[in-house]
Order: structure tokens, then C-alpha cells, then sequence
């Protein structure tokens, strides 16, 4: 459904682009982490010159196999830099990409929860009879969700959560969940749980990132990706763009393209 949306929206914004003589904009599919963080750099990148791109928002590992499948993409945001690199093995991309984030997770609960938050889930641990839902996203192909397994089972929490879980597609919908009560409490990303419309229905609390292995985050342009798409991605590297990702917790990649 998602992708039946994308594709859509796409062929009546080329219709307008064409209309109006202006260039088609760049087709993007990023990560659901970032649903808050890249609309605001997208509206800066906007008005910074002619260029436009429209955003699509799902699971990483979806998007993944979507390219795979010939989805007519121009740049992917993964949140797990491995499903690009499978993609560039594939020869579906321009080049490796590049790392433009590393994500974090965070404990989440509603705002009135009497649940204590804690780095090592002490609190949720102690009061566990309380929660009767704990969303995290599906592991299978959310690398969020990855990460919130990995955590629960260093913290020994993870059997004792599996009659409990309730999964979202992807982090966004894990996320709704504890948001708007259908769970008690979740593990969610970092920049979704600081997002403002977030915030204010939730409390949470950051992770160690020693609890799971390290969302390195990498973009690529797909192999025939437009001038609008490859301008976005330069746009990117601005000190603007980097503030706007340093705002919503996702740190500077620390080395390596």
C-alpha cells in the first residue's frame, strides 16, 4: 500500500514538474527514523534553489527489496547501511554511498506512565505487571528493530517480553503504538521519541549504545537517479542540513564512507 502511494504521488508531481517546465523532482525513500528530521531539510533544501524532492517513508529492509524489484528510486536513506551495500553488490546503484548518521534508541512511554526510565531498564524490569503491550519494530527488517531486540536480550529482558510484543512495519508505527496507548511502553529511535509531536504525548529515555550493534545510516542514488536527487544528497553534507540531524540525537558518522 505504501508503495502503491509513492508511486502515485510520483507520477502526478512529474505531471505538474512537466506542466510547469521544471525539472522532475528526485524520488526519495528514507528510513522511518527519519520521518521528522528529513522533511525539515528538505524544506530548507527547497528553498535554497530550484531543485525538489518528494519523500516516501517505510521500513529500510522494505525499501531494500522494492529497488531490488526495479521501484522507480532516485536516493535511499537506510537505516541499516547494509541493505545499501547489498543494493551497490547488486550494480543497482551509482557508487558504496556514504554514512550520513549514526542512529540511537530510547526507552519510550506514554507521558502519564508512572513507569520509572532508566539505562538499564531497571524501572520497566520492576514494574513489568504494568505493561501489557511493549512495542517494538519488527526485527525481520526494521534495523530498529534489530537494535531493541539486541538490547532486551543483553538486558535479559527479551524472553520475559516475547507474550508482550506487539511489532510496527516499521519504527514509526512501533513508536504510534506507545504514543497513542495501544502499548505501555517501547524502545523506539532516538529522533523519533525527541520529534515535537512525539514529545509531547511521551516521556523517554537514550539507550547506551553499548546494548546493540551500531546503526551506521548510509545513502546512495540509485543508478539513474535524477539532478534534483543528486542535489539533495550534496545538500546534505551543509552545515544547516548536519544541524537539523544533530537536533533530532543522530550523531555524526565517526569514520569510514
Amino acid at each position: 500500500m505504501q508503495r502503491r502511494r509513492f508511486l502515485i504521488a510520483s507520477a502526478a508531481t512529474l505531471a505538474a514538474s512537466r506542466a510547469a517546465g521544471q525539472a522532475p523532482p528526485g524520488r526519495v525513500a528514507a528510513a522511518s527514523d527519519l520521518q521528522f528530521a528529513l522533511p525539515e531539510v528538505a524544506a530548507r533544501f527547497h528553498a535554497a534553489g530550484a531543485h525538489r524532492v518528494e519523500l516516501s517513508f517505510g521500513s529500510s529492509g522494505n525499501f531494500a527489496r522494492q529497488i531490488q524489484q526495479g521501484a522507480p528510486l532516485d536516493l535511499f536513506f537506510s537505516a541499516d547501511e547494509a541493505f545499501v551495500l547489498q543494493l551497490a553488490d547488486a550494480g543497482l546503484t551509482r557508487d558504496r554511498g556514504s554514512l550520513y548518521a549514526v542512529g540511537r534508541i530510547a526507552l519510550i512511554v506514554s507521558a502519564a506512565s508512572a513507569l520509572t526510565l532508566d539505562d538499564k531498564l531497571d524501572g520497566l524490569r520492576r514494574d513489568w505487571p504494568q505493561v501489557r503491550r511493549f512495542a517494538i519494530a519488527n526485527p525481520a527488517h526494521a534495523p530498529y528493530g534489530r537494535a531493541a531486540r539486541e538490547a532486551l536480550q543483553k538486558l535479559d529482558l527479551w524472553t520475559q517480553a516475547q507474550d508482550r510484543l506487539v511489532l510496527g512495519e516499521n519504527i514509526s508505527q512501533a513508536t504510534q503504538y506507545v504514543s497513542t496507548g495501544a502499548a505501555q511502553a517501547g524502545i523506539t529511535a532516538l529522533s523519533l521519541a525527541l520529534a515535537p509531536p512525539v514529545a509531547a504525548l511521551t516521556r523517554h529515555r537514550p539507550l547506551p549504545e553499548s546494548l546493540h550493534q551500531p546503526l551506521r545510516q548510509r545513502m546512495v542514488l540509485l543508478k539513474d537517479a535524477r539532478p534534483a536527487a543528486v542535489a539533495f544528497q550534496a545538500f546534505l553534507a551543509t552545515a544547516e542540513a548536519r544541524a537539523i540531524f544533530s537536533r533530532y540525537g543522530f550523531s555524526a558518522p565517526g569514520g569510514g564512507s
